[in-house]
């Protein structure tokens, strides 16, 4: 059941740009792996499911970043939750904009 959405931010606290998104890549893989829906965009990844699983990955989000060298992580998290309904999933929010994006992202 989809009852919830997040969108997290995951900011390891380096100095590098580059170890930044390298660190933030292994958390976006980590996300990847659970099998949920995701959307990644150039802030925050958005993630779909089930509230309780939802909590977990963004706990699993900061000791990910760690482990990956990160000596410390900010994350920033919106939590959309509707324990008796659906929620608006990411296709119903972004779909009328997805091909105007990617137009514009061509130019």
């Amino acid at each position: 059941m989809v009852n919830a959405s997040i969108a997290i931010q995951v900011l390891p606290d380096t100095l590098d740009d580059n170890e930044t998104v390298r660190i933030v890549d292994e958390v976006i893989a980590y996300i990847e792996s659970t099998g949920l829906k995701f959307f990644v965009s150039p802030f925050e990844t958005t993630v779909e499911g089930d509230y309780d699983r939802l909590m977990e990955i963004v706990k699993q989000c900061q000791l990910i970043a760690v482990k990956a060298g990160a000596p410390g992580v900010k994350s920033y998290v919106k939590i959309f939750f509707n324990p008796n309904e659906e929620i608006l999933t990411i296709n119903d929010k972004i779909d009328k904009y997805i091909d105007k994006n990617c137009d514009e992202l061509n130019k």
